[in-house]
């Protein structure tokens, strides 16, 4: 990989890593991968995320947010948290964050609640804010659109929406982070369609590891753990989607990751 390539979106604190995971880090370096970041989804996961950072630098980053399914747990003191941790320098980005009304793990007032808190944590702190929405359109809109202008920049993470979606997300102004589901025959075939209409400058790569391995990758692995070395197979896709090189596709999302997270060390 001529271009280094960095995973806005990886679980690494997720006990199926629990024991490879400095195997797990230096096979994403060697493939190219030489930086990650780290999702927070919960008070636990916050600062597990943060000490693997710190014990990191340089390769490794960290979210501090509540994710949906867990918002009925978010109080006074999981905001108290994010805040704490957002001084960090290890802390490059206020989520998890966000609405998903597919599972509803969480009553939605709990969600909508959490959401709120968290983007005005976003609001206050300048950090960017990662974003999390599954079949919750309106209602995520309704919320983020007049928080943006208070925002320094938001990701769309994940992003597996249709035309519509994708362009409305535009038009407010956010990034988008593209997954493995662009591999997915079965579920991911619209994202290969429409993945040429984001920007150059809005594009995002991630692997939200150890989820959603790319179903395109040959030979196929043994395990359905995904991991970031197989950010690879998620830039060959989207290249490929977008009638682009997969070089000019590293540069642009490595580059778009460096601004996003204001990872000043990197330029």
């Amino acid at each position: 990989m001529p271009y280094p390539l960095i995973d806005i979106g990886a679980n690494l604190t997720h006990d199926s890593f629990d024991e490879d995971r400095d195997e797990i880090m230096r096979r994403a370096i060697d493939a190219g991968v030489t930086r990650m970041v780290v999702t927070g989804a919960s008070d636990e996961g916050n600062v597990a995320a943060a000490a693997l950072a710190e014990a990191n630098p340089g390769h490794l980053y960290a979210t501090a947010g509540v994710h949906p399914h867990h918002a009925s747990d978010y109080d006074a003191s999981s905001e108290e948290l994010i805040r704490s941790l957002a001084a960090k320098g290890a802390i490059v980005a206020v989520g998890e964050c966000g609405l998903d009304f597919f599972r509803n793990f969480s009553p939605r007032d709990a969600q909508l609640k959490a959401f709120q808190s968290q983007l005005d944590i976003a609001a206050d702190t300048g950090l960017p804010v990662f974003l999390h929405q599954r079949d919750a359109h309106d209602d995520f809109v309704e919320l983020l659109e007049p928080m943006l202008p208070k925002i320094s920049r938001a990701v769309a993470h994940c992003f597996t929406g249709e035309h519509e979606s994708l362009r409305e997300f535009l038009a407010m102004g956010l990034w988008i982070g593209i997954t493995g589901w662009i591999c997915d025959e079965r579920r991911g075939a619209h994202l290969h369609d429409i993945v040429s209409i984001i920007p150059d400058d809005k594009l995002l790569i991630e692997t939200d590891a150890p989820y959603l391995m790319p179903r395109t990758i040959r030979p196929k692995p043994k395990s359905r753990r995904n991991e970031p070395s197989y950010l690879t197979e998620v830039l060959r896709v989207v290249a490929e989607a977008r009638g682009q090189s997969e070089e000019h596709v590293a540069r642009i999302t490595t580059e778009n990751a460096i601004r996003f997270f204001d990872l000043k060390d990197l330029q």
